[in-house]
């Protein structure tokens, strides 16, 4: 077994982060105290404990666990764990059926989870690392509580590290492994916020010397460090800035080079790509209409294609829209119409644009003169449609 199977928490005492659900106010550890256990999805990133707290509630439940992995179970697997269910359902034990990355499974296999949740004969616990609004049938999904587990951040895994270094009977106590803490640190970067990668390279790590250097680590990962890039630190939002107003101010080059920095520090690249979309319309807006378009595009390849071929289209929008014409007539109109907004607070909708449903409302003067056809199309004169303090205002400049 290796180390990150060994040092999984026993209790929840042991467990590190995600305090909002496992804390002693968590809510699924104050579930797990009353007994009323329901259905429910953990949604989180790789190595942030989904498989391990689905564990402890079945362990402190009292519950039979099972473990089926959405990649290689099938109808087969399904069936066996229903007939486990039953049979402990007639000896009044609960069955708790945890299904790793749940999205895995398409629609005809999650639609045979829906009885069996629904007469509660098991209790369902799905985990995945994508949206469950999308990968998770809608019937299913109603039928259980979603959980949001967040990244591990810095000090959660400087304490996983630090427990595994100390721990004789189950972790590297007994080897006196020795780790710095620059070392550290780059243990924890190359880790992406992984605690099950993190441990099992900290283990391969240990088994070369006593003290682990920075070339080690970097050997067992197969990668050179570009340099410390803690995606919740002050480096990340520095880069992020520094990218942001490389593609504002034309400079692909520059651009490229934060890009880069921030693919090879494992920075998500669906978060790079919302941000391209954000910069179209802030920083190009109508001086290229077609930058928000192919900003959207490259978002949906990101999200459908993945890494590490999701790179290429991050670099082709970042140097598209470096090399766009850069235009702010869109943030700067709607602060414009923002701020009238709270200069004129009492003014109302012209009475002949406001909706006439019934006839009340037309006698009142509710849509009166108010004309549409195809001859209408464009600016009509004399024509007004701001409210009477603010006709002749201009935010579109």
């Amino acid at each position: 077994m290796n180390l990150a199977y060994r040092m999984r928490p026993r209790n929840f005492s042991e467990f590190v982060g995600q305090l909002h659900l496992a804390g002693p106010e968590g809510i699924l550890r104050k579930t797990v105290a009353s007994g009323n256990l329901f259905s429910m999805i953990f949604w989180g990133p790789p190595g942030s404990g989904k498989t391990t707290l689905a564990g402890l509630i079945a362990a402190e439940s009292a519950a039979d666990f099972i473990h089926l992995s959405a990649v290689e179970s099938g109808k087969d697997d399904l069936r066996k764990s229903l007939e486990k269910a039953r049979l402990n359902q007639n000896y009044g034990k609960k069955t708790i059926l945890f299904i790793d990355e749940i999205h895995h499974w398409n629609k005809a296999q999650q639609d045979g989870l829906l009885p069996y949740v629904e007469s509660g004969l098991l209790i369902l616990i799905g985990a995945t690392t994508e949206n469950p609004s999308f990968e998770v049938i809608s019937p299913l999904l109603s039928r259980c509580r979603v959980f949001v587990l967040n990244q591990l951040d810095r000090s959660d895994l400087e304490k996983i590290i630090k427990r595994a270094l100390t721990d004789k009977d189950r972790g590297l106590g007994k080897a006196k492994i020795s780790l710095g803490v620059e070392e550290k640190k780059l243990l924890i970067s190359l880790s992406g916020g992984d605690a099950r990668v993190m441990l099992i390279a900290l283990e391969i790590a240990s088994q070369t010397s006593g003290k682990i250097s920075r070339e080690t680590i970097e050997d067992v990962f197969q990668k050179k460090s570009a340099g410390l890039y803690d995606k919740k630190g002050e480096e990340h939002y520095n880069i992020i800035s520094a990218f942001i107003k490389s593609v504002r101010g034309s400079d692909p080059d520059a651009a490229l080079f934060y890009l880069a920095k921030m693919l090879e520090g494992g920075e998500d690249p669906k978060f790079i790509a919302r941000r391209m979309i954000i910069l179209a319309s802030e920083d190009i807006g109508l001086a290229d209409r077609g930058a928000l378009i192919q900003a959207n595009a490259a978002f949906e390849a990101v999200t459908k294609i993945g890494m590490p071929e999701a790179q290429l289209i991050l670099a082709h929008i970042v140097i598209y829209l470096a090399k766009a014409p850069k235009s702010r007539l869109v943030p700067n109109a709607l602060g414009r119409a923002k701020q009238a907004v709270y200069e004129f607070p009492e003014e109302t909708v012209p009475l002949h644009l406001r909706n006439a449903p019934t006839k009340l409302m037309k006698e009142l003067g509710y849509a009166k003169d108010y004309k549409w056809s195809e001859k209408y199309v464009g600016p009509q004169k004399g024509k007004s449609f701001l409210p009477e303090k603010l006709k002749g205002r201009k935010f579109v400049e």
